[in-house]
């Protein structure tokens, strides 16, 4: 099961210490420190942060969309040939240069709310990748737990199997000297030989599969394997009670709790907005738009105040039966620089722009289809993802009814195993029963202490699952 968020395996976690460095010197390793560095050094996680991060930009784009445009232009040329000099309109025949400059704005003011539900469904959307994230950091640390909880495991096993070896060790040294007395049958001293012989056998398996599942959790964490590096034990005593809540009131718990369930839910509501927005597209568009423009001429000319000259035009008119001479009457001219022209020939203007969506190659009636799709299949995944998660509740609470029920069986095993090896232990010292049935009695405890080891650790695993279906974790120091 993977899709579990975890925030603390057990309660009871103290001493924080700091995470490894780039040295290689020996750390002692918590649950908390663990967990921190698979979450800070795992590869999906990251991943779930930068689209997290993506969407947050595609949120605020849709929030910038209420904002206006403004854009600022300009062009220059040269002009060849015959033309027309936007200055004064009049026809010219020679190369000049010109130039038009002019800042624009324009504010959307109705385009059917598809701005508006364009922001919402980007929110849930943004909303909906910081579930992922939180999902993905979920599954790691599940699975860091679990590994947490093999070393652990294995640590203890390890410690049964040299406790067993130890017991055999000082048998075998106590009848070698009551072999060497010929108190005892040889027989006898061999059977215990090869008894410890197997228990220095269970010694090296443990070894190994503590190693094993060291080299997981270092794997899970992303960081070079450090084989000294010690592991903070917990308390699990206080942890193996029976649990007493049933598996329908931890589903209703989970429902509002699982970030995979938040997540599908926000994207059903997403696509949902999404439809809004699309349909906004059918209706019409009210702009407001303002710019300032100027241009300039490198032939554009005015005539110079108190430079006044007559000349001939070679035309007359007969008035009163006199003849005159038709003369123009000119201003000397001079150049108009360019920041003049700037500001004289600066024009404004201001007005509303409707636009009335008739057809546009059925686009948004097609992206209002797509939406629909969306949430279609958003709503089938949100519906799956319940059903699934009921199924892992009822699942998770099962392997904890069955995890209890072997713990408690393991619990009268020990008890009756340990009386029965404690007085078989006597009888033998005595030299009442034969090492074979010593041996029978021993392995008998030996296995029931590993079996009970064993359970209690998976069934605390099993309470802490369900607790987190629950909310009922918290992380602790």
């Amino acid at each position: 099961m993977k899709q579990i968020r975890i925030w603390i395996f057990f309660a009871g976690i103290t001493c924080y210490h700091s995470g490894f460095g780039q040295d290689s010197s020996v750390r002692a390793l918590n649950l908390k420190q663990c967990v921190d560095l698979a979450i800070r050094n795992n590869l999906q996680v990251k991943q779930s942060e930068i689209q997290m991060q993506a969407n947050g930009l595609q949120f605020k784009q849709a929030k910038d969309y209420i904002l206006p445009t403004i854009n600022a232009s300009g062009s220059q040329g040269i002009n060849y040939g015959r033309s027309i000099n936007n200055f004064n309109n009049s026809y010219v025949n020679q190369q000049y240069n010109s130039g038009n400059y002019g800042v624009s704005a324009s504010l959307n003011l109705f385009s059917g709310l598809s701005v508006q539900n364009g922001i919402r469904q980007a929110a849930l959307y943004y909303d909906a990748s910081k579930m992922d994230l939180q999902q993905f950091k979920d599954n790691i640390t599940l699975d860091v737990i679990l590994d947490y909880l093999m070393v652990l495991n294995n640590q203890d096993q390890l410690d049964i199997a040299r406790r067993q070896a130890d017991v055999d060790a000082k048998q075998v040294e106590r009848l070698e000297i009551q072999n060497r007395a010929g108190a005892i049958a040889p027989a006898t001293l061999y059977d215990l030989k090869g008894q410890y012989a197997s228990d220095q056998v269970n010694v090296v398996n443990a070894v190994s599969n503590l190693e094993n599942a060291k080299v997981a959790l270092f794997g899970l964490l992303n960081v070079p394997y450090q084989k000294d590096a010690t592991y903070e034990t917990v308390a699990l005593d206080a942890n193996t009670l029976e649990y007493g809540i049933g598996s329908d009131s931890i589903f209703q718990s989970a429902l509002q709790i699982i970030p995979n369930i938040k997540a599908n839910d926000l994207r059903v509501r997403s696509y949902e907005k999404g439809i809004a927005a699309a349909r906004g597209k059918l209706f019409p568009t009210l702009s407001f738009f303002g710019s300032v423009n100027s241009n300039y001429n490198s032939i554009a000319t005015a005539g110079i105040n108190g430079t006044d000259f007559t000349t001939p035009t070679g035309e007359f008119v007969n008035i009163g039966g006199s003849q005159y001479d038709v003369n123009t009457i000119a201003k000397q001219q001079q150049k108009i620089g360019f920041g003049d022209q700037f500001k004289n020939n600066r024009y404004e203007a201001i007005g509303l722009t409707l636009t009335v969506p008739i057809l546009n190659y059925l686009s948004a009636r097609n992206n209002i289809k797509s939406q629909k799709i969306n949430l279609q299949y958003a709503k089938i995944t949100a519906n799956a993802s319940r059903n699934q998660l009921q199924q892992q509740v009822e699942q998770a609470w099962q392997n904890m009814n069955q995890a209890y029920g072997q713990y408690k069986g393991f619990m009268d095993q020990v008890k009756a195993f340990e009386e029965s090896f404690r007085t078989a232990e006597i009888r033998f010292n005595n030299g009442v029963i034969t090492s074979v049935d010593y041996v029978i009695a021993k392995n008998h405890v030996d296995q029931a202490n590993i079996n009970l080891t064993a359970s209690r650790y998976n069934y605390i695993f099993r309470t802490k699952i369900l607790d987190y279906y629950q909310g009922k974790l918290t992380l602790g120091n």
